[in-house]
């Protein structure tokens, strides 16, 4: 069993808060527009982690994460990528994957919304954790943790905090 921490938008943000969810997660997951790499050390520093970069990320972050992310976990098929899209409206850069080689989860960031929903065409979990960072037009501060144990996921928990 795996417990995950799962954010994105940072840009730039690290403080306490965050970095209690960290410890209490086995790995952290991170889907863009990370900022400062100062963040991802931070967070490296304490658990596994897995990042790709975002659309505000300059070329060291490019250089140390990649555009798409995509592993098996627990049994799990999981695809991360920072602009992706939703369920029926998918980026076109990803769109073409998804649909050929749909993954069991697929998780971007970039809207500062925080979404988890079930697409019933492709049978495939969409996640989006919203923003963390303080950056932005977002009210709330989200992050999600969850357990992947055998191929199945559970205990999904949104964590938020006002900015």
């Amino acid at each position: 069993m795996m417990k995950i921490l799962l954010l994105s938008d940072t840009h730039s943000h690290i403080d306490d808060f965050i970095l209690k969810y960290v410890k209490q997660a086995d790995e952290v997951w991170h889907a863009g527009d990370i900022g400062d790499l100062k963040v991802t050390d931070q967070i490296a520093a304490l658990k596994p982690l897995r990042a790709v970069w975002g659309n505000i990320d300059d070329d060291k972050a490019r250089m140390q994460f990649p555009e798409h992310n995509r592993f098996i976990c627990e049994g799990m098929d999981i695809w991360i990528t920072h602009i992706g899209g939703y369920p029926g409206r998918y980026n076109q850069r990803v769109r073409p994957e998804i649909y050929e080689n749909t993954p069991d989860v697929f998780i971007c960031g970039h809207s500062h919304i925080l979404k988890v929903i079930h697409d019933k065409k492709i049978n495939c979990l969409h996640m989006n954790p919203g923003a963390i960072g303080m950056h932005g037009f977002h009210k709330k501060r989200t992050m999600l943790r969850f357990e992947i144990n055998a191929g199945k996921m559970s205990n999904l928990e949104v964590i938020e905090k006002d900015r």
